[in-house]
C-alpha cells in the first residue's frame, strides 16, 4: 500500500480529480481518498513513482 499526503486536496473535486490521475496509473487499484485529511491511500502492486509522476503531472504533487 502507498500513502500520499496532497496538501492542495481540499475538497471532494480535488479528491476525484486525484482519484482519476491515480487510476490512469493502475485502473484496478483501490484508492481511498481522505480530502480534509489531505491524504490518499493506494492499494496497488505497481512502483510508488509512477503514482507520484500521475500525481505531479495532474498538479497534486505528492509533500512527504
Amino acid at each position: 500500500m502507498h500513502r500520499f499526503y496532497i496538501p492542495n486536496m481540499t475538497c471532494g473535486g480535488c479528491a476525484k480529480s486525484v482519484t482519476k490521475a491515480l487510476l490512469s496509473v493502475d485502473p484496478q487499484a483501490g484508492i481511498e481518498t481522505d480530502a480534509p485529511g489531505r491524504q490518499v491511500r493506494v492499494e496497488s502492486a505497481m512502483d510508488e513513482s509512477a503514482f507520484l509522476a500521475a500525481l505531479s503531472a495532474a498538479g497534486y504533487p505528492d509533500k512527504q
